[in-house]
This record gives structure tokens, C-alpha cells and sequence, in this order.
């Protein structure tokens, strides 16, 4: 499910005391609902360094920024990657939860309200978490695998791994960091274990 909100208002993660994103780090937050190429919403991301580090090989790279699109919705929510078609999820999640569904080209969902409200650093993570997963889709992954826990899926731990360096690298706080993969749909126990398998200490 990536960080897909399904309820609440916007969290805005970040405080006066925390970093900024990468000082190329760009939004157009005036952009409508429906969707938009990624530079469109997120102008020069392909030119960042994680940009780089996501995706080493430049025609890969290239094509990643090129094809992926941005579908900006009007729902209380976060982002997620848009399924090409409707995954088996558990039908509790199922009620609360109708996603887009993009078969023909790789899109991240993303709420307006998060977009237009959250804190630049919140947003610079959670764009690359998504591009993470669609990197691993691209190389095959099955980012709703059946019967594997959220905090369990390799595919998540990834690419929380990847923004949890990067904002590492930016001088985020582990108080920061746990705040940011409190995510409500996971336990607390699981968030303890996604904690550990990310080497962030507990409070």
C-alpha cells in the first residue's frame, strides 16, 4: 500500500527545528486534481541526488522520470503507487480503500490536501519512497505480494531504507523519523519491528 493515507487530516511530519529537503527540491502545489507528468509537480526531482542513487543506469533513469505520472486526487490521503490492476488486499482495507488504478503507466496517487499542505521534507521522502517502488516494479516486484504483512514486505522496507538515509543525510532526528514511519494502518508492534528493521531507535 506505500504511505496511503485512509483517513485523518494531513500530517505534517515536519517542525521548525527539522532540515529542508535538498536545496534543488521543488513543488507546484497550485497544480488541479487529475494527472500531471512528475516534473510537472515536482520540477528538477529527476536532477537530485537520490534521483541518482534510485536509479544508477541513465536510460533507466530517464525513461523512469519520462513515463511516470502524478495523479493528484481529492481524498484525505498520503501517496501510493497506483495498481495496474486491483490487488488482494484483506476487505477490511478493501472497504476503506478504492484505489486508482493505472494499467497503462506508472502513476503515484497523491491527495491534494497532502500536496498542498505537508512540509517539503515530508513530501521530498514520500515521492521517493513511491519512485522506489516503482523502480522495484519495473525490475518485477509484486508490491501488494498476498499474505505478507506490511512491516514484512521486503518492497517497503526497501524504500523506506532509501528516504530514511536520505533524510539521515539531510540531519533528520530519530524522533523525526519515528513520527514519519508511524504509518496508522500498522501496530505498534509492527512499527516497533519496521523501527529495528530500519536501525531507528525506539523513544
Amino acid at each position: 500500500m506505500a504511505r496511503a493515507k485512509t483517513s485523518g487530516s494531513v500530517k505534517s511530519t515536519a517542525r521548525p527545528k527539522d532540515p529542508a529537503p535538498p536545496s534543488g527540491f521543488r513543488v507546484d502545489r497550485r497544480l488541479g486534481v487529475g494527472r500531471h507528468p512528475i516534473l510537472e509537480v515536482f520540477p528538477g526531482l529527476d536532477r537530485l541526488p537520490p534521483a541518482l542513487r534510485i536509479e544508477t543506469d541513465p536510460t533507466r533513469r530517464k525513461a523512469l522520470f519520462r513515463d511516470t505520472g502524478i495523479e493528484l486526487v481529492d481524498q484525505d490521503m498520503w501517496m501510493y503507487v497506483a495498481p495496474r490492476e486491483l490487488p488482494k488486499i484483506p476487505s477490511t482495507v478493501r472497504r476503506r480503500w478504492r484505489p486508482v488504478l493505472s494499467p497503462d503507466q506508472d502513476c503515484i496517487v497523491v491527495g491534494a490536501g497532502h500536496l498542498r499542505e505537508s512540509s517539503e521534507l515530508v513530501l521530498f521522502m514520500d515521492i521517493f519512497h513511491e519512485l522506489c517502488h516503482i523502480v522495484q516494479r519495473r525490475d518485477g516486484a509484486n508490491l501488494w505480494e498476498p499474505g505478507v504483512g506490511y512491516t514484512k514486505r521486503w518492497t517497503e522496507v526497501e524504500a523506506y531504507r532509501f528516504v530514511v538515509e536520505e533524510g539521515r543525510s539531510l540531519g533528520v532526528t530519530d524522533a523525526f523519523l519515528r513520527e514519519y514511519l508511524r504509518v496508522e494502518w500498522i501496530s505498534d508492534e509492527e512499527h516497533l519491528e519496521l523501527l529495528a528493521a530500519l536501525g531507528v531507535p525506539p523513544a
